[in-house]
């Protein structure tokens, strides 16, 4: 197991890519951003939150051999992609896109008026060179009962769509002010908070973009903000990327 540790990662420490059509936040080093000590975490590689202006967006580009799973915070996210798939993307559905051996795709805000706001996420996947799928769910339903709900995951979970990495579990929660839930006891775990802020246990206060990177940390509480509650995102990981 590796050694204990918390690391705290603040909105104002995230690299930041503006034009006239995105603003972009990362919390690890993406594209031109570079930091050699800030590459990833666990099996996590990217974790960037964007905001896409009305009619613009990412025209059609190629990824490969990774697990990438979007998650919008508001407005709307039109997908495309080269084996067929339509969709809209909104809060509440779940969607994942496995690269494999090669995809090209489009993700373009369709609204005349409003802004996009969501969080994209890479994991590598246990396999590579598998045939490339995509795969949307809506849970909704799952999500307002409240607690952390499987959103993607590798083992199998019900109502979570699938991941092609075993070792990996991304959690969500939307959760009530005053909401208290456990964050997993995993050799590394992500906590990222996209809305509103939360107390975790041991660590304190985590405001909107703020992320804690835990190793080998064990089970903690997390409270949302008495008076915002908080939109949480968790990754849940049974391993760590060499080489990157």
């Amino acid at each position: 197991m590796p050694a204990a540790l918390t690391q705290i990662h603040r909105s104002t420490d995230r690299f930041v890519t503006t034009i006239d059509w995105l603003h972009g936040r990362h919390s690890f080093s993406f594209g031109p951003h570079h930091d050699p000590q800030n590459t990833h975490h666990g099996l996590l590689l990217v974790n960037n939150e964007d905001v896409v202006k009305p009619g613009t967006g990412f025209r059609t580009h190629p990824h490969q051999d990774m697990e990438i799973v979007t998650w919008v915070l508001e407005g709307e996210l039109e997908h495309k992609d080269t084996l067929g798939n339509t969709g809209i993307i909104y809060p509440g559905l779940a969607q994942r896109m496995s690269a494999g051996t090669g995809i090209w795709h489009s993700e373009m805000n369709p609204s005349g008026g409003q802004s996009a706001h969501f969080v994209q996420m890479w994991v590598v996947p246990d396999t590579e060179r598998i045939t490339p799928a995509y795969e949307q769910l809506d849970i909704t339903a799952q999500i307002t009962k409240g607690g952390l709900v499987p959103l993607a995951s590798g083992r199998g979970h019900n109502a979570a769509i699938a991941i092609r990495q075993k070792d990996a579990v991304l959690w969500v929660g939307r959760l009530k002010p005053a909401e208290t839930v456990t964050v997993p006891d995993a050799r590394f775990v992500h906590v990222f908070v996209p809305k509103g802020s939360a107390d975790l246990e041991g660590t304190g206060r985590l405001a909107a973009g703020d992320s804690a990177r835990l190793t080998a940390a064990g089970d903690r509480r997390l409270v949302a903000d008495a008076a915002t509650g908080a939109e949480v995102l968790i990754w849940e990981m049974g391993a760590h990327l060499k080489g990157y």
